[in-house]
């Protein structure tokens, strides 16, 4: 499975120089917030392909106008030619919005995503706007990364983690890919970035789900 991913700003290449060779053979489209719904609509029209998104921390107008044609995974578990896809937007709050959140706030989101965890039996890849505390994020409140996806990650050990939130031009220490402890391959998906999987491997994933097919 090809997997499109991106954040935080629109790929000239993608947009305004659209390249459709850029996006051959491509499956999916994974957003991780802070991009123009205008964008993602225009994305999901000139593909073909079905495109799932989070909303980041600037992302207000999506509450009243959210992207046309794209599912919104923020806050449930979306399931792709059996991969699983776990889906958490907002970043650290450091001022009012929809998608700020404090450390408490997340945590108290993800347990409440517990069911649908045990129902999914899992999942394969976590999809978020803001980082892992410790993995990408930096020391300023507006940019600093979760502590509670870290737990989540230790105790589920997913494949890969997506995210944005933390731009290239922030930081001179910009990693695009990163190793969590638990294993897990967390992308940074500033601007664009392929990622390749093998979706065979998740064809035999067992889910109370699966029960009622």
């Amino acid at each position: 499975m090809k997997i499109l991913c991106l954040a935080d700003e629109e790929t000239k290449a993608l947009w305004d120089y659209y390249d459709a060779k850029r996006v051959e053979g491509v499956d999916l489209i994974i957003s991780c917030g802070d991009l123009s719904a205008a964008y993602l609509e225009f994305l999901v029209t000139m593909t073909n392909k079905p495109l799932l998104y989070v909303p980041g921390n600037h992302d207000q107008r999506y509450v009243d106008h959210p992207p046309g044609g794209c599912i919104n995974i923020d806050g449930k578990i979306h399931e792709f030619n059996g991969v699983r896809f776990l889906g958490l937007g907002g970043s650290m709050k450091y001022k009012d919005g929809p998608y700020m959140y404090t450390e408490n706030q997340m945590m108290r989101r993800l347990m409440g995503l517990y069911p649908s965890i045990m129902f999914y039996n899992g999942f394969d890849v976590l999809v978020t706007h803001a980082p892992a505390k410790g993995y990408g994020d930096m020391n300023d409140l507006p940019h600093q990364g979760f502590d509670c996806f870290n737990k989540v990650l230790k105790v589920y050990e997913p494949d890969y983690m997506l995210h944005g939130h933390v731009h290239k031009t922030y930081s001179s220490s910009f990693e695009r890919e990163r190793i969590h402890e638990s294993g897990t391959k967390i992308i940074n998906a500033f601007e664009s970035f392929v990622l390749e999987i093998d979706e065979n491997r998740y064809r035999d994933n067992k889910s109370i789900r699966n029960f009622f097919k």
